[in-house]
């Protein structure tokens, strides 16, 4: 059975990047194919198969009149008995808006008009493929690195998926609050390692400064009771349709307590279904 992926999403959240990781990984890539020419590619790559057993294609704003078709061939195509899957590229608005400015693109339906309108436009258009959408990644906090290794979850090492991305990030409350932070929490009151003359030099990625803060009476407390917390919140809201979070976990100056229990966290966190990563913004910082 050949497997078929289809990449699509925002322009601007890295389909292009996705295509270039899964043609690294053997499947025939095919960029901005005309929808109504699915079908037929489906069939002729069926009947040499011998020779293809991997394809993806990629489908953008571009692909305008075929999009409104989609749906429907692909349900056509899955009632036939050829299996489809959809991965859907998600950022937020401000994000994508950055990247333009960046790179000095177009988007595609911009023309002369603002980026944020044909952003906005661009996400109404597109409501219907995600909501078929085998896999939403939100590659607003993604660096090139996390976004191959989701991808490698996903088409690689064959493990079960969950559409739910969540960055723990430690800061420091001195530097600001993360602005895309969706949810805060304050470890100051924890004993501070910086006060400790042969810990203030080290930040939370050394077992001392780890042990030191782990082994307070509040630590263990505070991070199972955090943990409830998320247990509980998250199930919720994926069901009102987010499919990533950013947890801010900030101290003073973003290097002791804050990494430690980011840190922390993030180990207890492995047993849950989503992907995870963990951030130090401020770990740098003097």
């Amino acid at each position: 059975m050949i497997r078929f992926v289809i990449v699509t999403g925002m322009s601007g959240a890295g389909r292009s990047s996705v295509l270039r990781m899964l043609e690294d990984m053997g499947y025939l890539c095919i960029d901005n194919l005309p929808v109504p020419l699915i079908p037929r590619l489906t069939k002729l790559l069926v009947a040499e198969r011998k020779s293809v057993d991997r394809v993806a294609l990629g489908i953008d704003i571009r692909n305008q009149e075929g999009l409104t078709s989609l749906d429907g061939i692909l349900g056509e195509l899955k009632g036939a008995g050829y299996r489809y899957e959809v991965l859907f590229l998600e950022a937020d608005s401000n994000v994508l808006i950055k990247r333009y400015k960046e790179t000095r693109r177009n988007h595609p339906l911009a023309l002369q008009g603002r980026v944020d309108k044909a952003i906005e436009a661009e996400r109404k258009e597109l409501a219907g493929i995600k909501k078929r959408a085998d896999y939403i990644l939100d590659t607003s906090h993604m660096l090139i690195r996390d976004l191959k290794q989701e991808i490698d979850k996903i088409f690689l090492e064959k493990t079960e998926y969950e559409n739910f991305f969540i960055t723990l990030l430690s800061f420091g409350f001195k530097y600001g609050i993360p602005e895309d932070a969706d949810l805060v929490f304050d470890v100051r009151f924890l004993p501070n390692p910086f006060y400790i003359p042969e810990l203030k030099p080290l930040t939370g990625n050394d077992r001392e400064v780890y042990e030191f803060v782990m082994t307070t009476e509040q630590a263990p407390v505070f991070l199972e009771q955090l943990y409830q917390m998320l247990s509980f919140l998250i199930p919720n809201y994926i069901i009102e349709g987010k499919n990533q979070i950013v947890i801010g976990i900030g101290c003073t100056g973003g290097k002791h307590r804050s990494v430690t229990i980011t840190n922390a966290l993030l180990q207890k966190m492995q047993e849950l279904p989503y992907s995870l990563k963990a951030e130090h913004r401020d770990i740098e910082k003097a």
